[in-house]
């Protein structure tokens, strides 16, 4: 096949990907009589999907000057992304923070700057860990749906007695690695039985394990994935690996059921802590009610008390993609949800945090999570973070994927998987200014 011929090939797909979708649209923005019709694009399914369902027609029945029409939505990025270089977007989608900054580079979003700042939402509105990766650019591309912090679940009962409560567990990375030592039992034939703790599980945030150790991605235009402070991060992911046997771990790994459902290693008590957000509490009460559980902020090394409580943030977000229909009314409606009572009700169904900086004491008191407290201070205090605003991000998550990867199969040591990802991603962030930003 030659270069031409693939070139028009993917050309002739892009195209018949906008004209399907634009079609869809079609049938999807008929609306009802004497009312603006706003189509919104969501990714959740499920009870999450339903939830933000039951806000849609709140919203609708609380005027009747804007009708919502809400669907979930499949690839929910790609689409989004697809219908807006084909001209005709939904007005309203719910995407990840992390793609805010590559979605606005690409010229895909609508500034909300003027139209927050008109209607009261500044700053001061919200946890700043929440609105800052929002801004970009000295503008701001989207709003908050629900968000997260993360903090370290233990097994009560998996616990010896000097360990088993949040005031006697570990506080340091050497103490919960000393831990593990004491509880990890293995089978007979060496195989693995229970793991205190593996750096795999569940294994979604592998960008964030150099932050718990002081380092970062990005300084300022200049990448640092193979600072020493991830080099030792990473380090210490490849300790589990010895600890346990590479092999061990990837055939214990191999038994684990999926997160939601009753097989997940945590319900099953294959794994005793795991780092997760707030909604796991959500799937323990509904898989396994009757295990006793706790959080805590994941522990931080003996050497950087600076480091305490440490928690990386994340967020679902509502964008307006650029060329939207109705861009007001979609933003009265992403307003809508910006109300204290309606966040705190989609933040409760979800059974997570809140983004805002007022909380109601109703929220902490029916909250499905009883530590909700602990995930809300976490998202306030000097410890949080959230990834860094560079439009190479999703390839910077991949790369440090398979990085962890590597490491956790002890296929490289983490000084070779940590400057390969530099090398590979300083390539790709040198062609992005040069194709994206015009550097």
């Amino acid at each position: 096949m030659t270069s031409k011929f693939a070139v028009s090939l993917a050309v002739c797909a892009a195209v018949m990907v906008v004209a399907a979708i634009s079609g869809e649209l079609v049938v999807q923005r008929r609306g009802i009589p004497n009312r603006v019709t706003i189509l919104y694009w969501e990714k959740w399914t499920g009870a999450e999907g339903e939830a933000m369902r039951a806000v849609v027609n709140n919203f609708n029945a609380s005027q009747n000057r804007i009708f919502v029409r809400y669907l979930s939505i499949s690839s929910v990025d790609q689409k989004t992304m697809f219908s807006t270089a084909g001209g005709d977007p939904p007005d309203v989608s719910g995407i990840w923070q992390d793609q805010v900054c590559e979605f606005a580079d690409a010229h895909a979003l609508t500034d909300l700057t003027e139209m927050a700042k008109a209607s009261g939402l500044t700053r001061n509105y919200y946890i700043p860990g929440y609105w800052d990766p929002l801004f970009y650019k000295g503008k701001l591309w989207a709003l908050p749906s629900t968000p997260a912090s993360v903090a370290l679940h233990v097994r009560q009962d998996l616990m010896p007695p000097d360990a088993n409560t949040p005031e006697t567990f570990p506080k340091t990375i050497e103490g919960l690695d000393a831990l593990v030592d004491r509880i990890s039992k293995k089978n007979p034939d060496g195989s693995l039985q229970l793991a205190g703790f593996l750096p795999s599980d569940p294994g979604w945030w592998n960008w964030a394990w150099g932050y718990y150790f002081g380092g970062k991605l990005v300084d300022g235009d200049r990448l640092t994935i193979n600072s020493p402070e991830n080099l030792r991060a990473f380090e210490w992911v490849a300790s589990y690996g010895k600890r346990f046997g590479n092999k061990e771990v990837q055939s214990f790994q191999s038994g684990f059921g999926t997160f939601a459902s009753p097989q997940d290693p945590f319900m099953t008590g294959k794994v005793a802590t795991e780092p997760n957000g707030p909604w796991k509490a959500n799937y323990i009460r509904v898989y396994r009610p009757g295990i006793k559980w706790f959080a805590v902020p994941f522990p931080h090394p003996a050497d950087r008390p600076d480091l305490a409580d440490r928690s990386n943030l994340s967020q679902d977000v509502l964008v307006i993609p650029r060329g939207a229909h109705h861009p007001k009314e979609a933003f009265e409606f992403i307003r809508y949800i910006q109300r204290q009572d309606v966040m705190e009700g989609l933040c409760i169904a979800h059974t997570k945090n809140s983004p805002l900086r007022k909380v109601s004491e109703h929220f902490f008191k029916v909250h499905g999570n009883p530590y909700i407290r602990l995930f809300d201070k976490l998202a306030r205090g000097p410890g949080a973070f959230y990834p860094p605003q560079i439009g190479i991000l999703p390839k910077i998550q991949d790369e440090l994927n398979v990085a962890f990867e590597s490491i956790n199969a002890g296929e490289k040591t983490p000084k070779q998987a940590l400057d390969d990802a530099q090398h590979r991603l300083e390539d790709q962030w040198r062609i992005y200014k040069l194709q994206v930003l015009d550097k």
